[in-house]
This record gives structure tokens, C-alpha cells and sequence, in this order.
């Protein structure tokens, strides 16, 4: 039951505010369901919702929450706002809401058959055809692409925000691809574990039954009776504005997350390039915009879409949600014909009013524009630009905004500047009132739309600006359908399986298992770097403090391995090492900090991070939480003065990037699954670790040294291995190179010996697809193979053998130099058999930019 509440916080807020105000109704009394919120919130205290706000950045900063501003300051890396105070709507009202959204939707998906067939609307004359064919979303190519089940618009969102008038008023439509669904669910798991006391009694409509009628909407769309349904989810990539949200939810609705370049289609079929060999695709649901869905028939350019893909739609062999084409319903000039378009297609008038809005293509409408335009509010009809305030702007402003106008009058549309309601936000350790809109979610069933129960709200982040759109800096909130019973179960989501179909493993894309491989190799470049460099600063502090001339000669070979270790010439090794070598923390200061140095530590860190981001959809949240404090590494790193030589402020960055990168390991041993992604993680993993132990081996002791200067450089090897402990239990004896290089490349039981890694990656290698038919082996499994055969064949005392005059170890580093070459032949051979047709990487952020359309 809820009680009356007179509460300090309640009292507080009413008194600021400015506007129609979601708390109180239009009679002006407060509305039951926020009073049980205020008293929630009055019982938590002011302070303490600071503490949970702090929480919840905190939490969505583990979960790796982004979204992309290109303009701002943060660029590509900007996290996702939200405001602990969710945004409610009682349940009553929301029914009718839910009955208008139904209704737009209906319309909206016959106002898309029309103008893509009979075009009755045209002909009827309730649509002008200038506002259809000068409009550039719509396409032409795409009149004969539609899908076969009773929709064509599958997925629609929906802008609204409460009006004068009391009712929800509507703003904006999305229908090529929607976005922020995805945020929402996650609003909504944050605040259920950082916010809970704020739900009591308030009986809140759960999202997940929205998102299981979504699974079994798409696996019907194709068609009835196909139990194994190959459903793809095409992302522009890892620069997109919303990449979180399409890895997100692929992940969660367990579908393949895939580029352009993973897709092509032979034979009028799509197919997935994945490491399996090619795949049938039967549904893509797409995130790419429409004219750039494929560069045969429409953006030439494109990188982004599928060369045939629309062909393939025509006849039949995909389905796309939602077909390329529907961006023509995002056209705003819409907007003020819809009531005439409702009652011609539906006979029925609009359930949800609409922003009033005139047209410029007609003269009537234009000269009003003209005649007002100081106090509307302009856009074009492509929502290709920000919205003008027309009382922003200066005389000479509107003067060429008219002429503009008058120049193109078709390509621009007027709306009347409405006073929306406010609601309660958090800012500034306060709660203010602050405008706010919702973006609603609907589904296309068998048995007519569904909406979500919730959405995305966003709310202005300055005070008296209806400006939400999270580009310009709004910030969201959770939305809360609330009720006064607790909600009736409703079935869920099952999936019946065929007794033929069993479980089976999911299609890794060639482009995912790239970046996989290369996550696995930029990974332990970097903590094989920092092991090393850990090694050569304990020897230089030991050298400084303790040593004297005559034992410098072993940290000048060190340095130098160093520098053959990164491949960072000309180091120590090259022009002007005398200098380096006198302070050689400069060198090595940049070799840790300098992220645009290649091969120094921070360029790994950036490189393994930009792989990681690009199969976003592997990584669990345990996973997650370790990528962000390496994230965390990386901005220490770039503001980091790239010439410290202050050995203390290397040493400290240096153990806890290494610790944080050991628990990116631990999180993914423990979490991942052992399927294809993973083993070719922990290829790319072992390879890079067999490299780098097999070129200090090789830059250390090719050349016999003295006793000394042998005996230092073998302790720093074992230190290297992590095997300095085990040498002293096992051999109880004076350091030898014969013991040393027995246990480094022999010790089946050693981690970090070659014999043991290249056991490992004949097991990983073998898990793989073969793909080469009639084959016991394929090429890399065939070259790991006989490098693993020269070491198991070596004879160490041999090894050691040297040329009494050049004191050369001719055997030591022909072997070296072999399974270098061996190693990286195999690499080679995997990205000829896995990943081949991705070796161009396309940069796709001024694609992703101009596409900006995938906006919240």
C-alpha cells in the first residue's frame, strides 16, 4: 500500500521546479508512485546515493560501458552515463502508451510497403512525391528487397516526451537500427545490484521477456521448420558510436557478431567467412545503415555492407532486419503528415500526438516557416544535422537560414517548440529537475508488436535545455514501469532442439579469430618485455650500488638483448648506443612509456587493447573488469613524461601493469570457454613466448663470455624462465650453461621452457579446423611439429660447444635461428589458413563517423 510521505528531499525539489514536472500530475498533486520513491531516496540520504552514484560509474567502467563522441574530448573512449534516479511510469498509463506505440508501429510498417510498392499513399495523394523521391532514404534499388513474413519493420524505437497536455508526445522515429535497447538492459542490471532499496514496493516490469520475444521473433523470420538458424549481427565495427551495445547484445541473444568483410555472398547465398570454412548466414540483423549496406547497388564506397547482399534478399536466400530501405520513415517531414497517412492505411486517428510540424516543400507551410522562424525549431528532413533553435539565432543568422530555405525548401523541416516535462536527477550531489525524453522499443511478432516494458530515458545535463541526445552529452537513466501488484509470470523463451541438432560449438568470424590470435601475441609481448626489463633493472641496481667497472660488461649485453628482444633499433646495438648505454634509463624509460614507439611497451599495451576491443563479445565480465585496469595502465602510461629516469617510477608502473595483465590471464584460464577462440588465443600466446625466450637465448650467449660475465647473464635467463627456484632445488650446484639450457629447453614440467610450450601448441594447433583435406596435418601443425622435433633432438653439451678463436656458438644459433624461423612460418601458415581474407584491415572510424545515424 503506499503511504503519504512529507519528506525534506520531496519538499526540496518541488520548490525547483520550472516546468511540467514528472512527480506531479496535471492538477498539480504528486503522483503516488514517485511519493514511494522520494521516500526511498529520503531513507537512503543524500550522501549515501553519492556513494551508490560512485558505484554505479565504477560498475559500468569494469563492464566496459562506451559510447563514441567523435567531436569530444574523450573521443573513442567516453563512458556511459547514468543517473541513479530511474525515470517511472505507472503501469496504467503505460498500457495506453503501449496501445500508440502498437499503432505507429502498424502504421509505420504499412507506410513502408507502401512506398515500396503499390505507393498508394502517393497516388492518393496524402504523401507529396517530393517528400518520398528527393528524400535521400529512400532507395530506389531497394523497392523489390523485402522480407516474407507479415512485417517488413521488425525492429522500431520511438522518441517521446510528456507534453503540455499531460500525454506523451512523439519526437522521433528509428527504424533502420535502432539503438539503445541494449544500454537499457544494461542500466538496468547495474542499478538492480548497486540500487535495489529503490524498487521496494514499487513493483517493477522486468525487461527480459521483451528480449526472449525478440530470439523467437528472429528465428521465425526466415521461415518455419529450419531448426539450425545461422543468425548473424552486423556491426560497422569496433569505431561505431554504439560497438558496446552490438557486442552486448549479440552476446546476450547468442548470435555471431560480424563485419562486412566476414560476409560474402556466392551462389545467391550469404555466407560467413569463419575458421570453419564458409557457413550459410540465414538472418543478418544489421547495424549498418542503409546506403551502405552494399557497395554494388548502393554506397560504391562501402566497406561496411555486403557486395550482392541485396540480391540475395531478392531472392529469398536472407533476411535482413530491418531491409535496407526503411531509413525512408526516419525522413522528419513524415512527421506532419502522419495523421493523414493514419487514417487513410489504419481509419483510425493517432492513439500518441506528434510535435507539430510543417514541411517546407509546400508553400503554404514554407511561408509560415519563413514568417516564424525565430521561434521554431529547424531541421533537415534526412536528420542528417543538429537541430536550430530559431530564437538562438542572431538577425543575420535567420536572413540565412531564409535563404537557405528558399534555395532547397524541400530539404528542410519546421517543428513548434514545445515546453516538455522535467524529471528528478541527480547532479551535482543534488536532485534537480531536468528535461528528459524516452526512447521506447518495439518488437514485430506473429501476433502484432510488442513493446518493451522500460526503455531509455536520457535527461538534459543543463539545466533548462531540452538537449538529450547522449552525443551532445545527455545522460540516461533506467526506466521503471511500475505497478501496484507484483507482475504475472509470463512464459519464456524456450528453444526445442532436434534430436539430429544437438549442442553445437558457435562459428568464430575469420576477423574475430584474427584479432583473438593477435590478443594472445601483443599479450605476452608485453609481459615477456616487462619480465625482461624487470630482470635488467634488478641487475642494474645490483651493478650501481654494489658493483664496480669489471662487472658492467654482462648489463651491456643484457641492454643489448634488450633491444633485439623489441626490435626497437637502434637501441643499444646501433648508432649512438655509447650515450645510451651510459644512461641507458632514458632508453629504457621510453621503451616502457613511449605508446608511439613500436615495440616498446606501451604500443603493445595500445595494440593488444584495439584487438581486445574488436571481439568485444568473447570476454565474460571477470575478463572485462581486468582489460579496464590495464585500460587504466595504458592512460598512466600516455601521461607519463616519456623521459623519467627514475628507475623507482619505471619499476612501480612496471608490477602493476604486470599484475593486471596476469590477471587478464587468470580471468580468461578460469572463465572462457575451450572452443576455437580460445585456442587461438593461447596459440598466438605461446608463439610470441617461444619468440621472445628463444632470441634472449640467442642474443646472450651465441658468443662465448667470460666466467663472470656466463655466470650473470645465466642467472638473469633462469630469472627470465621464472626457473631460478627449481635450478637450485634440482641441481644444487654452481650455474652451468650445459644444466641451464637443459632445464630452459627440455623441462617437460616448466612452463616456460620451449619443449613445454611447444607441447602445449601442438595440442592447441591440433583442436583447430584442419581444413586442409586428406590431411593428417596441416601446414602449421606440420612446422610447429619439426620445430618441436629440433629441440626434443638437441644435444645440450653440443649446444655449448664453441670455436676456440671466435668463441661462436655455430650449433646454438643455427637452432635459434631455425625455430625463429619455424615459428614464424607457422604464424604465417595460420593466417593463411584462418584469417587470409582479412589481412587488408580497413579503418573504419570516417565510415563509422559519417554513418552517425546509430544515435541515442
Amino acid at each position: 500500500m503506499i503511504q503519504k510521505n512529507s519528506v525534506g528531499l520531496l519538499q526540496a525539489y518541488r520548490r525547483e521546479l520550472y516546468s511540467y514536472d514528472e512527480v506531479v500530475d496535471r492538477k498539480g498533486e504528486l503522483k503516488p508512485h514517485w511519493n514511494v520513491l522520494f521516500s526511498a531516496l529520503e531513507k537512503l540520504g543524500l550522501r549515501e546515493l553519492g556513494v551508490r552514484n560512485q558505484e554505479i560509474v565504477g560498475r559500468l567502467q569494469e563492464n566496459g560501458v562506451t559510447y563514441s563522441v567523435y567531436e569530444g574530448s574523450d573521443g573513442l573512449n567516453r563512458p556511459w552515463q547514468l543517473d541513479p534516479i530511474p525515470f517511472l511510469i505507472h503501469q496504467t498509463e503505460w498500457k495506453e502508451i503501449s496501445r500508440g506505440l502498437q499503432q505507429r508501429a502498424e502504421l509505420m510498417d504499412l507506410i513502408l510497403k507502401d512506398l515500396y510498392g503499390p505507393q498508394t499513399l502517393i497516388r492518393d495523394k496524402v504523401l507529396p512525391p517530393d517528400l518520398v523521391y528527393r528524400n535521400t532514404g529512400f532507395l530506389r534499388a531497394c523497392h523489390d528487397v523485402k522480407l516474407s513474413g507479415q512485417h517488413q519493420l521488425i525492429k522500431y524505437a520511438v522518441d517521446m516526451a510528456r507534453g503540455p497536455d499531460g500525454r506523451m508526445w512523439v519526437l522521433d522515429n528509428r527504424t533502420q537500427v535502432p539503438s539503445g535497447s541494449g544500454y537499457a538492459l544494461e542500466n538496468r542490471t547495474v542499478m538492480s545490484k548497486i540500487l535495489p532499496d529503490l524498487a521496494e514496493s514499487l513493483f517493477v516490469r522486468r525487461l527480459s521477456p521483451f528480449f526472449n520475444t525478440t530470439q523467437s521473433t528472429i528465428a521465425k523470420v526466415f521461415g518455419k521448420g529450419k531448426d539450425d538458424l545461422t543468425i548473424v549481427y552486423l556491426t560497422p565495427g569496433p569505431n561505431n558510436e554504439t560497438y558496446f551495445e552490438h557486442a552486448y547484445l549479440a552476446s546476450y541473444l547468442g548470435y555471431i557478431l560480424a563485419q562486412g568483410d566476414d560476409l560474402l555472398v556466392r551462389d545467391g547465398y550469404v555466407w560467413l567467412k569463419s575458421i570453419e570454412g564458409l557457413r550459410k548466414v540465414d538472418v543478418i540483423i544489421r547495424r549498418v545503415d542503409d546506403d551502405w549496406c552494399d557497395p554494388l547497388e548502393l554506397r560504391v564506397e562501402s566497406k561496411l555492407g555486403v557486395p550482392g547482399l541485396l540480391q540475395a534478399m531478392r531472392s529469398g536466400k536472407v533476411a535482413v532486419i530491418n531491409p535496407p530501405g526503411s531509413g525512408i520513415l526516419e525522413n522528419n517531414a513524415l512527421m506532419a503528415f502522419m495523421h493523414a497517412a493514419c487514417r487513410h492505411l489504419l481509419r483510425q486517428d493517432l492513439l500518441l500526438p506528434s510535435v507539430a510540424t510543417w514541411w517546407c516543400g509546400q508553400e503554404r507551410e514554407q511561408n509560415y516557416v519563413l514568417q516564424n522562424l525565430h521561434k521554431l525549431i529547424i531541421k533537415k528532413a534526412n536528420r542528417a544535422s543538429r537541430s536550430i533553435y530559431g530564437k538562438s539565432l542572431s538577425k543575420d543568422q535567420l536572413e540565412q537560414l531564409k535563404r537557405e530555405i528558399q534555395a532547397n525548401p524541400a530539404d528542410f523541416v519546421a517543428q513548434e517548440e514545445v515546453s516538455f516535462s522535467t524529471t528528478p536527477s541527480y547532479v551535482n550531489s543534488r536532485i534537480e529537475p531536468r528535461f528528459a525524453a524516452l526512447r521506447a522499443f518495439v518488437i514485430g511478432t506473429e501476433n502484432g508488436y510488442q513493446v518493451l516494458s522500460g526503455g531509455l530515458t536520457r535527461s538534459s545535463p543543463e539545466r533548462d535545455r531540452f538537449t538529450f541526445s547522449n552525443q551532445y552529452g545527455g545522460i540516461s537513466k533506467d526506466t521503471w514501469i511500475v505497478g501496484d501488484e507484483v507482475e504475472p509470470a509470463q512464459e519464456t523463451l524456450s528453444v526445442t532442439l532436434s534430436t539430429s541438432q544437438g549442442r553445437k560449438q558457435s562459428s568464430l568470424p575469420s576477423r574475430s579469430a584474427d584479432n583473438l590470435f593477435w590478443v594472445g601475441r601483443y599479450g605476452e609481448r608485453v609481459l615477456s618485455t616487462i619480465t625482461y626489463i624487470q630482470v635488467l633493472l634488478n641487475s642494474l641496481s645490483v651493478n650501481q650500488n654494489y658493483g664496480g667497472p669489471e662487472q658492467a660488461e654482462h648489463l651491456t649485453l643484457m641492454l643489448r638483448s634488450l633491444t633485439h628482444l623489441t626490435l626497437t633499433y637502434p637501441g643499444f646495438v646501433d648508432e649512438g648506443e655509447e650515450e645510451r648505454l651510459q644512461h641507458p634509463l632514458l632508453e629504457i624509460s621510453d621503451l616502457v612509456f613511449n605508446v608511439n614507439r613500436m615495440g616498446s611497451i606501451g604500443s603493445s599495451v595500445d595494440s593488444f587493447l584495439r584487438a581486445i576491443k574488436s571481439v568485444r563479445d568473447q570476454w565474460t565480465p571477470e575478463v572485462g573488469r581486468a582489460i579496464d585496469l590495464i585500460e587504466g595502465s595504458l592512460a598512466k602510461f600516455r601521461s607519463m613524461d616519456q623521459h623519467v629516469a627514475e628507475q623507482r617510477i619505471v619499476q612501480k608502473n612496471l608490477d602493476k601493469l604486470y599484475t593486471r595483465m596476469f590477471t587478464f590471464y587468470g580471468a580468461v584460464s578460469e572463465t572462457m570457454a575451450r572452443d576455437n577462440a580460445f585456442y587461438l588465443l593461447e596459440c598466438g600466446k605461446l608463439m610470441e613466448r617461444i619468440l621472445s625466450r628463444v632470441s634472449v637465448i640467442r642474443s646472450g650467449f651465441v658468443f662465448r663470455n667470460s666466467d663472470f660475465v656466463e655466470n650473470e647473464l645465466l642467472e638473469a635467463l633462469l630469472n627470465y624462465h621464472h626457473l631460478l627456484g627449481r635450478f637450485r632445488t634440482s641441481y644444487r650446484s654452481q650455474l652451468s650453461l650445459v644444466a641451464v639450457l637443459d632445464m630452459v629447453l627440455l623441462d617437460k614440467h616448466s612452463p616456460y621452457s620451449l619443449t613445454y610450450q611447444f607441447d602445449l601448441l601442438i595440442e592447441y594447433l591440433h583442436k583447430l579446423p584442419s581444413l586442409i583435406s586428406g590431411e593428417r596435418l596441416n601446414p602449421a601443425q606440420k612446422t610447429i611439429l619439426e620445430a618441436a622435433t629440433k629441440i626434443q633432438l638437441v644435444d645440450v653439451t653440443q649446444l655449448c660447444q664453441y670455436d676456440a678463436e671466435t668463441l661462436y656458438r655455430a650449433e646454438l644459433d643455427t637452432l635459434m635461428a631455425d625455430i625463429t624461423t619455424l615459428v614464424l612460418s607457422a604464424s604465417e601458415n595460420i593466417t593463411n589458413l584462418y584469417f587470409n581474407h582479412v589481412a587488408i584491415q580497413h579503418s573504419l572510424f570516417v565510415e563509422a563517423n559519417l554513418t552517425g545515424k546509430d544515435e541515442i
